[in-house]
């Protein structure tokens, strides 16, 4: 067997979802080839450093692995070198061939890590920067969407210092667009951090001001009496569906709470009953919203059914979506015939077709 791949899994971030990173990157980790791969280890705290760790990769899910890697790494960093490699010094700088960023939220699935790493020409897994920037933008998301051509509810956008001045004209504008309830969440957020659901005027300053806390500009959404249906897309320039899962939360929406911390309370249906014809509609929408986005790699795109006439509507776009053996991207998938394992070790083929895919001739004047 030739030269074994080095893949760099990179994980917890400074982000709202540093947790949830963590435990994707646990997972992967434990499922990828070790006959094909190499995994190199690099955590980064919440204070921003980027520590190499070579500990049990079961001390990274619990936090535990921080400790550890700060009593080894010393005056040793986590470095990462432009046109090179990222390098664990004091180890074995040993070149990694590819980078696996699972990393979820702000500063990690927004476009920063891959902007970082398309400047140091390190291949990676997942969205490039300006897919990865507007996913994360759920307000720059829907225009896009709105282009292509894709049904959602009707939404408004405001920031920070209008809910400061204008609060009266927000209700107004809440009363005439959107009617209650509806739904109040941060521009850039995941794992529904900063979302509350406002059923009547009175709760609408609280939930600005909750989800102002996590970003400047905020989102206000048209409540949906509908079921809430998930579909996983992979590929790069001809990216496939999988069949679609609905959750069912075991809080009135799918919070935070719901998702991580009564996860097991939480239903979940794969495939999700629905039609035919509407599951076939959805699969085509989220390959349309991946494209349209210029996403690679990965992606989970959610939406709403309606209950009463089974309309569709897109809701948002994760392109670095949670990535345990029992989050609704690697489950979908699993359902669909490909394997966690198998699933891992395509991810990381297309990570290495995309970079060279795009690879630019310069002419220096």
């Amino acid at each position: 067997m030739g030269k074994k791949i080095r893949v760099a899994v990179v994980f917890g971030g400074q982000s709202s979802e540093h947790e949830v990173s963590r435990f994707s990157a646990e997972s992967v980790i434990r499922n990828i080839n070790t006959d094909k791969y190499d995994v190199a280890m690099i955590g980064i705290t919440k204070d921003g450093r980027w520590l190499p760790y070579d500990g049990p990769v079961g001390l990274i899910g619990t936090g535990e692995w921080q400790a550890l890697a700060e009593s080894n790494v010393k005056h040793k960093h986590a470095l990462l070198t432009a046109g090179t490699a990222i390098a664990e010094v004091g180890k074995d700088d040993k070149k990694i061939d590819v980078v696996f960023p699972v990393l979820h939220g702000c500063n990690g699935e927004d476009g920063t890590i891959q902007g970082l790493l398309e400047l140091a020409g390190i291949p990676y897994v997942g969205c490039g920067v300006l897919s990865s920037s507007l996913g994360m933008d759920k307000a720059y998301a829907k225009i896009i969407f709105e282009k292509e051509g894709l049904p959602q509810g009707k939404y408004l956008v405001y920031n920070r210092k209008e809910i400061e001045k204008n609060f009266e004209k927000i209700c107004d504008d809440v009363n005439r667009v959107l009617a209650y309830p509806c739904f109040v969440k941060p521009s850039n957020a995941g794992s529904s951090v900063g979302v509350s659901k406002v059923r009547s005027a009175g709760e609408l300053r609280a939930a600005l001001g909750l989800a102002a806390k996590y970003d400047r500009r905020i989102l206000i959404e048209e409540f949906i009496d509908g079921r809430e249906i998930e579909c996983a897309v992979l590929g790069n320039d001809n990216p496939i569906a999988s069949t679609v899962g609905e959750v069912i939360p075991c809080n009135e929406f799918y919070d935070y709470e719901a998702k991580y911390l009564k996860g097991d309370s939480s239903q979940i249906i794969i495939p999700a009953d629905l039609p035919a014809e509407v599951i076939e509609r959805i699969r085509e929408y989220a390959v349309r919203a991946f494209k349209a986005l210029d996403c690679s790699g990965l992606a989970r795109v959610d939406f709403f059914v309606r209950n009463d006439n089974y309309d569709v509507f897109i809701n948002e776009i994760n392109t670095m979506p949670g990535f345990t053996k029992i989050s609704m991207y690697s489950k979908l998938w699993a359902a669909s015939g490909l394997s966690y394992e198998k699933l891992v070790d395509r991810l990381i083929e297309l990570a290495l077709e995309r970079f060279e895919e795009n690879k630019r001739e310069i002419d220096y004047i």
